[in-house]
């Protein structure tokens, strides 16, 4: 058991890291991205423009916010 939960552990610390809205933002933009190549006539090199797009301004956005953060302290 002590192996399953390092493992987990391990997994969660490579996946969310120290900001999990990082994560929570990726895995949106994901899903986003995967919804429009199954449901639309996208061609797939547009939506894969826009989910690299999308990523870039999740993490710009989360280091946007964490310098305001960082200001107000």
């Amino acid at each position: 058991m002590r192996f399953a939960r390092g493992f987990a552990r391990f997994w969660w610390d490579f996946i969310v890291g120290d900001d999990w809205r990082i994560a929570a933002g990726v895995v949106t933009v994901l899903a986003a991205g995967a919804l429009l190549v199954a449901d639309t006539s996208a061609p797939d090199g547009v939506v894969a423009a826009l989910v690299a797009v999308g990523i870039v301004a999740v993490a710009i956005g989360s280091i946007v916010a964490s310098a305001l953060r960082a200001r107000r302290r």
